[in-house]
């Protein structure tokens, strides 16, 4: 499943490094695309990943 999370906190790419490193993290995850100027993350991921597991990575 793909998902595209809007991130509006996404400031800088020291914001995309803590993404990219904390929703890698969840297994299941295969892909990560956070972006500054979309404010946005696409998330490419299969179970036992969920979208609420990846929200809540989000949100740390």
């Amino acid at each position: 499943m793909k998902v595209t999370f809007q991130v509006p906190s996404i400031t800088c790419n020291h914001c995309v490094d803590k993404i990219e490193k904390f929703v890698g993290e969840i297994e299941g995850v295969s892909f990560i695309d956070a972006s500054v100027e979309k404010k946005s993350v696409v998330v490419e991921f299969d179970a036992p990943a969920t979208q609420d597991l990846i929200k809540e990575a989000l949100l740390d």
